[in-house]
């Protein structure tokens, strides 16, 4: 028996809760705990909401917050990759494809067509609003990075040369915060030491 438009919705609701058991490499401030993946979409949710005026181009801020939101569902088969890990990342985008099908799958069609759009949206860097998330998507784990001291980056020896194209797009949401990130988070940690200079 097909499942009603409100069963599907709260499958996907439960669904989404793997979402907090998700790890990330990143520190949280207290410098012993590490984010999981909703509480990195929160962050950056509030984080748009607070930092849109830097934005490029004029944006739709609700819309942007939905796509961060959503963006990492996709982890909850997936796992995180991260960042630096260039093995995993050559299977990340077939691993992911694979979550967004059933797990936008579980929606109704017109909600599983809406978020399925923005995930794309945000992964192809498409709009004003896919290219800002994508800067906050950067930006808020270097700031975490910064804020613990650099402990991540030292921790797994990583380099100038490797921020800086992991961030080779990221002034094409917001040039002010990508120049105040390098500025403030990642150049002090380069001085310090933490991130490697070669």
């Amino acid at each position: 028996m097909e499942k009603s438009r409100i069963e599907k919705q709260f499958e996907f609701c439960r669904e989404i809760d793997k979402e907090k058991f998700i790890g990330r490499q990143t520190y949280l401030t207290d410098r012993n705990s590490k984010e999981n993946d909703a509480e990195h979409a929160w962050h950056m949710a509030l984080m748009a909401v607070l930092l849109s005026e830097y934005s490029n181009e004029p944006i739709d801020v609700l819309k942007t917050v939905t796509m961060l939101l959503l963006h990492d569902l996709v982890e909850i088969d997936a796992g995180d990759t991260y960042a630096y890990d260039e093995e995993a990342k050559k299977t990340q985008k077939q691993r992911e494809l694979a979550a967004a099908d059933r797990i936008f799958g579980l929606l109704p069609e017109d909600q599983q067509e809406k978020l399925r759009g923005l995930w794309e949206e945000f992964e192809a860097e498409s709009t004003p609003e896919a290219r800002f998330a994508r800067t906050l998507d950067n930006i808020q784990p270097t700031m975490l990075n910064a804020a613990t001291d650099g402990r991540s980056w030292a921790e797994r020896g990583v380099r100038l040369s490797q921020i800086l194209g992991r961030n080779q797009n990221t002034g094409r949401g917001s040039e002010t915060l990508w120049k105040y990130s390098y500025e403030h988070f990642i150049l002090p940690n380069v001085e310090k030491g933490r991130i490697k200079n070669e």
